[in-house]
């Protein structure tokens, strides 16, 4: 047998429950701080479509941005700036030879173990001392655009506040600039196996619901489409639905895909949270989403260890009664969540 079989990869879950109409409910910060994310999923048990309200904020959620090949520092452009940023932080998550060649102030990565192999800088585009002509902007600069230029692909998006005449396809008409919409997708179930859930039990109780864990489990091989009805000698999967549970004689699972931001995920939040002003037989539907495993941050600015597993989601879990959970988790190598 192998003598250093390495181990299994560690992971971070936090589980919450709150009322949405608690004045000290936090679902809302949690959301606006998770910046960078790739898909929402929705779960809405006992139905066999998808409401035209939700449907038609999933339609708005916004244009996002590829552009080729673009030089870092073009995003230091006072111009760039004011029209696209005015607050915000550039953060580069660099190896140990980008690092040196930089010449940039900056902080080893907390997860370099004993010997730094990567390390993190962070630049506060907002700060009244970052134009041109300071010494720290000066600085940036010359080490992004002659001593170490550095070109990417970037992913952009961009939710205007009202009143701008500029878009990031005219604003970077010189490179290769291609604009792209989420993309929408629904699933239905069928006589599916479902956990039963009680809002007040986070932990569940014995023989009468189960826990928020075991949910998120759960939650997580319906969205894979595995089958929960496994026997104890199966040779894919030996899962089975957690106990108790029920069967969802109905289900639609809408995805949607793409590069989605905090303000359009709370826009599906609170359509979401209406749901339930007219009786329906769901108890609870949930929402998911999933961010860039490439991040370099996770929420805020807490980092995030993209080169060894990526995970990084949060699921919320609406009761019909305005309870929620809320699940947040992240994979090896990254910060606590909130």
């Amino acid at each position: 047998m192998l003598q250093n079989v390495e181990k299994c990869s560690r992971h971070l879950l936090v589980c919450e429950k709150s009322n949405f109409s608690h004045s000290k409910s936090r679902h809302r910060k949690h959301v606006e701080t998770h910046h960078y994310n790739y898909q929402v999923s929705i779960l809405i048990p006992e139905c066999r479509a998808l409401s035209s309200a939700i449907a038609a904020v999933s339609r708005t959620l916004g244009d996002y941005y590829l552009v080729k090949q673009l030089p870092l520092h073009e995003m230091l452009e006072p111009e760039f700036i004011n029209k696209f940023v005015r607050k915000g932080k550039l953060i580069l998550s660099v190896d140990k030879d980008t690092y040196e060649e930089l010449g940039l102030e900056g902080q080893p990565s907390k997860y370099s173990h004993k010997t730094t192999v990567r390390y993190n800088v962070t630049v506060d585009l907002g700060d009244a001392t970052f134009v041109p002509g300071e010494k720290r902007y000066n600085r940036v600069m010359w080490a992004l655009k002659e001593k170490k230029p550095l070109t990417f692909d970037f992913l952009m998006t961009w939710h205007p506040t009202g009143g701008e005449d500029a878009t990031l396809a005219s604003y970077f008409m010189k490179y290769q600039c291609k604009v792209y919409q989420p993309t929408v997708s629904t699933r239905m179930l069928n006589d599916t196996d479902c956990p039963v859930l009680l809002s007040n039990e986070l932990k569940g109780k014995l023989n009468e619901s189960c826990s928020a864990q075991e949910f998120l489990d759960w939650l997580g091989a319906v969205f894979n489409n595995i089958d929960c009805n496994n026997q104890a000698d199966s040779f894919l999967s030996t899962y089975c639905c957690p106990w108790p549970s029920t069967v969802l004689q109905k289900a639609c699972l809408c995805t949607i895909s793409g590069f989605i931001i905090p303000e359009g995920i709370n826009l599906l939040l609170d359509q979401l949270r209406l749901y339930f002003e007219e009786p329906k037989l769901a108890q609870w539907i949930t929402m998911t989403v999933h961010g860039f495993a490439d991040s370099p941050v996770s929420w805020g600015e807490s980092e995030h260890g993209y080169h060894k597993g990526g995970e990084n989601l949060y699921n919320f879990v609406l009761f019909s009664n305005q309870d929620y959970w809320l699940h947040m988790a992240v994979g090896t190598h990254s910060g606590c969540p909130p």
